[in-house]
């Protein structure tokens, strides 16, 4: 990218402001499939029904769920709650993709199970803000009405002959696809928010990665993303371990800096990003409700991985054997301790303004592990752990370690005379 490119990326990022384009279709859309004005207050009760109905049953456990997504009110239920988040969440996305040198001049993208275009949709916007940058987007969606939506606002917003072209989604199951209707070179497959909806195991999860990824370009990136919710971001890291095993490198987040696998059905981990501003629709659906907070969703949370088949990682950081730097595994030794460790930033605050409190990760861990800043031991030597972002590798040294019996979780406490900068020596 390019200075200027960036800057208008980010200012566009910074904004939170769902594109009026896509607020003006989305709404036109509403109005055509009610068959009257879209802020109709029937209209508006049965979008209102549509989002509790989802939300409730997103709670349930997996086997009990029962809505989709896929027709009717459900669809634009998704529209005006879903949606903007997840188009803004893609921005995002696609600009840390470009930082990490990921992104070709020239792309082939497919997204699988499309939905309503989220991820295309988004696509158009971020290369539209960007100079010598094209793609041709394949999708793939088994609900025509999803497929219909997605339609209506791709020929509102995204001019035909651009730099992006949006080909008409390929109608199937994904769990069923036949990956043979795809081009053979795949610059970047994306299964945003959809894996998680699958009631087969993770093992199945990730035969349907595995097969996709057979039209993946050798130097192509397979990006995963899924809700911040616990057991769905865990999920996330189960299966990116099993397919690190089939073979698969991890680029990012996670950072194995031993060499070795972790323990991945407890690591909650997930992203925060600048919230959205409400849209239009957003706003009309709160505004005539008793609990206006039900229909309002602009936080922007999620988890995801980034995979390669070739060795390609965001860190080249490996710690040598003998190393002075303690595996994050062999804290149960040295309770009570003080050591130096590396290990990767894996969290936002998850404390409050008395006690910070960050996961990191060192690719070893078998139970969880929080970094704990008091607010007043911060100082300039230690206070790269709170200004680093997400999956920054960082070297803490002098921390001391102890035990959280209550949730079976390993505390390292940083203090006055703890130091902590940027780990800046791949070779350990």
């Amino acid at each position: 990218m390019s200075n200027a490119g960036r800057a208008l990326l980010e200012k566009f990022l910074a904004s939170g402001q769902v594109p009026s384009c896509i607020q003006d279709a989305t709404e036109a859309y509403f109005t055509k499939k009610a068959g009257r004005d879209w802020h109709d207050p029937v209209i508006m009760d049965r979008i209102r029904s549509a989002i509790v109905a989802q939300k409730d049953d997103y709670w349930k456990p997996h086997h009990r769920r029962s809505l989709k997504y896929t027709s009717g009110y459900n669809v634009l239920g998704y529209l005006a709650y879903h949606f903007p988040v997840y188009f803004m969440q893609t921005g995002y996305l696609l600009a840390m993709l470009a930082a990490d040198g990921l992104l070709k001049p020239r792309m082939n993208i497919l997204d699988v199970g499309t939905g309503p275009g989220v991820v295309p949709l988004a696509v158009a916007e971020f290369c539209s803000h960007l100079d010598g940058i094209s793609a041709d987007v394949f999708t793939v969606e088994r609900s025509e009405e999803h497929i219909e939506a997605y339609l209506a606002l791709r020929d509102a917003c995204v001019p035909k002959g651009g730099k992006v072209s949006l080909k008409p989604p390929i109608k199937e199951d994904i769990v069923a696809f036949d990956s043979s209707k795809i081009p053979k070179e795949i610059d970047l497959l994306i299964f945003s928010n959809v894996l998680n909806e699958i009631r087969e195991a993770a093992g199945s999860r990730a035969e349907i990665v595995r097969k996709v990824a057979g039209r993946l370009a050798p130097d192509g990136s397979i990006l995963i993303i899924e809700p911040a919710e616990e057991n769905t971001a865990t999920q996330l890291r189960v299966l990116a371990l099993a397919l690190k095993k089939d073979g698969f490198t991890i680029h990012s987040p996670c950072t194995f800096l031993h060499g070795t696998n972790c323990t991945p059905d407890r690591c909650w981990s997930f992203v925060p990003q600048q919230g959205i501003r409400p849209t239009r629709i957003m706003e009309t659906l709160a505004t005539s409700s008793d609990e206006p907070f039900r229909y309002i969703n602009t936080d922007i949370k999620y988890s995801y991985v980034v995979l390669r088949k070739d060795t390609r990682t965001r860190h080249a950081c490996q710690m040598p054997a003998p190393s002075r730097v303690l595996r994050l595994a062999h804290l149960h030794r040295h309770v009570g301790k003080r050591v130096n460790v590396a290990a990767a930033k894996m969290s936002g605050n998850l404390g409050d303004e008395k006690t910070l409190m960050f996961r990191v990760c060192d690719g070893s861990c078998e139970k969880p592990v929080f970094a704990v800043l008091p607010a007043y031991h911060v100082t300039p030597e230690n206070q790269a752990i709170v200004a680093a972002p997400y999956g920054t590798v960082l070297a803490l040294e002098s921390i001391l370690v102890r035990y959280n019996p209550a949730h079976d979780a390993y505390n390292i406490f940083v203090s006055r005379n703890t130091r902590i900068r940027k780990w800046d020596h791949p070779g350990g």
